[in-house]
């Protein structure tokens, strides 16, 4: 998994030449105060630095870098929030894995361009990756920009040299991307903070995961298993989150599938309000908008939402209805029966069901489920080239297929179970999936 970068053993000799040739700056890494802040605009130059108590201001306002200590704590850390917001909402930070203990740090940036954190002894507590400056650029400056990034640029040149969004915590901002780069197997993902007083590396990440099924965003808990899954992307949206086409006012998604990559983000449009996305230390994602009426932040979506998003909660071909009421949540789909009952009167689901007439595979038929954000696909074939009528011949030729479905909302795409499914569930605007049955299961199925 790709994390903050750490510095090696040559870079290390590196950066003590660095910083004996940037000593006559050294002197100005003081304890900084409100009262006597320095703002530096946008821009931090090559051999300044940024004291705490001072600030960097994007250009139209809208972001804040600075140091930091979360809910009355004395760790401070270096950060960059949402400058309209009253409780500072973090979306960046820089040193989570070593606090400062004091208000002695200070953030430099050498003449090649990289980023460093120091304590009041000169200590380097974090730095930024080092990359080469172009061959006709001299030195390198810092900037934040009004997306929320901090970039760092060769002098006269618009080429990256390294940025925060390459290296995101627990949120994700318009512009920015979780995922994989394929080639090189470097992974952007969300990962939650300890606690909302520890920005220190959490339990809970939130990846877009695309190598063994259909892309599809997932929450996964510190052994790695699945929390939560948002449903594959169907075309125009995750298929478990209905919502987000009640957000096309204001954001456009953007999911990237090639042999390169696969990453998924999202734009705001113009007029938009300020927004992000954060898993927070408990495991949930929640989508927030800032709303300048009330000067707070709203929830627009969260996951999980009910008991019906906990991931595999009904086991395989159980089927999960929020809706149920006084029943239970889990039923067994049609032709399948508890394979624990006791269990199941219990409210013990992840046993699943068991099917009740064996195939046949040339007599069997199949009935359809609507409605439903589809199972889990990490066991299932996908071909985007086959429409819905011929995935179904394919089904019916195959006698291990148990389920088949289209890949996206214009009925393109075959997707084929050949094991028993999981994680399926009644949800607003579902799709539909057809389940092989016994013959005699099927009545006037079709």
């Amino acid at each position: 998994m790709r994390e903050m970068s750490t510095l090696s053993h040559q870079h290390h000799h590196v950066l003590v030449l660095q910083l004996i040739l940037l000593l006559p700056f050294l002197h100005l890494v003081v304890p900084g105060t409100p009262a006597a802040a320095r703002k530096f605009s946008d821009v931090l130059a090559s051999g300044r630095n940024v004291s705490d108590g001072d600030v960097l201001v994007s250009p139209g306002g809208s972001f804040t870098l600075g140091f930091f200590s979360p809910a009355a704590t004395r760790r401070r850390y270096l950060g960059i929030w949402f400058s309209v917001s009253p409780d500072a909402a973090v979306h960046w930070v820089a040193n989570r894995d070593h606090a400062l203990n004091d208000t002695s740090g200070a953030l430099m940036l050498t003449d090649a361009g990289v980023l460093l954190l120091l304590d009041g002894s000169g200590k380097v507590v974090w730095s930024s990756s080092a990359t080469a400056l172009p061959s006709a650029t001299t030195s390198a400056a810092a900037r934040l920009l009004d997306s929320g990034n901090l970039v760092v640029q060769g002098q006269g040149s618009g080429t990256a040299l390294w940025q925060s969004f390459d290296y995101p915590t627990n949120t994700l901002l318009p512009g920015m991307k979780i995922g994989k780069n394929r080639w090189t197997g470097a992974e952007w993902y969300l990962l939650s903070w300890r606690s909302p007083a520890d920005p220190s590396p959490g339990s809970y990440r939130y990846v877009t995961d695309g190598d063994e099924a259909l892309p599809e965003n997932v929450v996964l808990d510190g052994n790695g298993t699945e929390v939560y899954r948002t449903g594959v992307w169907n075309g125009r949206r995750f298929n478990g989150v209905p919502e987000m086409a009640s957000f096309a006012d204001m954001f456009s998604f953007q999911l990237t599938v090639s042999p390169g990559e696969v990453t998924y983000g999202y734009v705001a449009k113009a007029g938009a309000p300020f927004s992000r996305v954060v898993v927070t230390d408990d495991g949930v994602v929640r989508r927030l908008v800032w709303d300048a009426a009330t000067r707070a932040w709203k929830t627009f979506f969260q996951a999980p939402g009910d008991s019906c998003d906990s991931y595999a909660k009904c086991g395989a071909f159980g089927l999960c209805d929020s809706n149920a009421g006084a029943t239970s949540i889990c039923r067994c789909v049609k032709g399948f029966s508890p394979a624990s009952p006791a269990e199941w009167s219990m409210r013990e689901y992840s046993g699943g069901c068991r099917r009740d007439v064996a195939l046949d595979c040339g007599t069997d038929g199949f009935a359809v489920l609507r409605g439903v954000k589809l199972p889990d696909t990490r066991n299932a074939s996908v071909d985007m080239g086959v429409k819905l009528d011929e995935c179904r011949a394919r089904c019916v030729a195959n006698c291990s297929c148990v389920a088949y479905a289209a890949a996206d909302l214009s009925g393109g795409g075959c997707i084929m179970w050949t094991k028993p499914f999981v994680d399926l569930r009644f949800i607003d605007n579902g799709q539909d999936i057809y389940q092989r049955l016994a013959k005699s299961e099927i009545g006037n199925l079709t």
